[in-house]
């Protein structure tokens, strides 16, 4: 395992490499967090792991103001993190053992995915979004921040997200801008979408819209599972493992 730090114009973003041991050449999967998440958590942890186990590389990387990432979380928006992530996307293309590129993240970090994938679509094989919070531009633009009401023609200075995530009002404002149908059609590779029905955070019918707005994309569901799959991330690491190992 190899961590270091890859400047995006001066934020310092936390990363940590694992490759499959005595592998030249391999696939790489870049892995994110979601919203206030960061590159620790088991979800995340265990989804990389699953992933070494079948002969590929991963990249798990922290956004803007997420975990050992530079930047105040407070400041963190959509616009921050795509930068970010097509930094580390340049970055990882100068590796020169990497065969294939794929994306894979979760909650916010699976909107992430989404919209980078629209944007570079001839870079990555197939894309994972996993719980994919790509409802959150809709929301801001009716005035629904992550459970928070708000005037969205009068958005305030700073708000608070369950009573403890304080944010810039411009993370909505950027949100609001963001229409991230247009990157899904633009994507055509391969699209592995995985959504738990019982999810607290992103409703599960957004999982389901994904799946039929994209050309090649199948949703697995995890029945009785929330968010962050703790009941059976068992079976989202094998889904993953399967889907990669398709020759796809």
């Amino acid at each position: 395992m190899k961590e270091y730090y890859i400047d995006d114009d001066g934020i310092k973003l936390h990363a940590k490499l694992e490759k499959p041991e005595g592998a030249d050449k391999c696939p790489l999967v870049i892995v994110v967090h979601g919203y206030t998440g960061h590159m620790e958590e088991t979800h995340i942890t265990q989804v990389s792991k699953a992933i070494n186990e079948i002969g590929f590389a991963t990249l798990r990387v922290e956004m803007y103001g997420h975990g050992k990432s530079g930047g105040e979380f407070r400041n963190h928006t959509l616009y921050k993190w795509v930068s970010n992530m097509l930094t580390v996307v340049d970055h990882v293309r100068s590796y020169d053992f990497v065969t294939d590129l794929y994306l894979c993240g979760h909650s916010q970090g699976g909107l992430l995915v989404m919209l980078i994938a629209g944007m570079c679509p001839d870079r990555f094989k197939a894309i994972i979004p996993m719980s994919p919070a790509w409802m959150i531009p809709e929301y801001a633009r009716a005035g629904e921040m992550l459970g928070t009401k708000m005037d969205p023609l009068n958005i305030p200075d700073e708000f608070v997200q369950n009573g403890e995530n304080h944010l810039s009002g411009n993370y909505v404002r950027v949100a609001q801008t963001i229409h991230p149908e247009d990157e899904i059609e633009r994507f055509t590779g391969p699209v592995l979408i995985i959504h738990g029905d019982q999810d607290e955070a992103v409703p599960y019918e957004y999982g389901q819209k994904a799946e039929k707005l994209y050309k090649n994309a199948r949703l697995v569901t995890i029945a009785g599972d929330d968010h962050c799959y703790n009941n059976h991330l068992d079976i989202v690491c094998t889904v993953v493992k399967e889907f990669l190992q398709k020759d796809i």
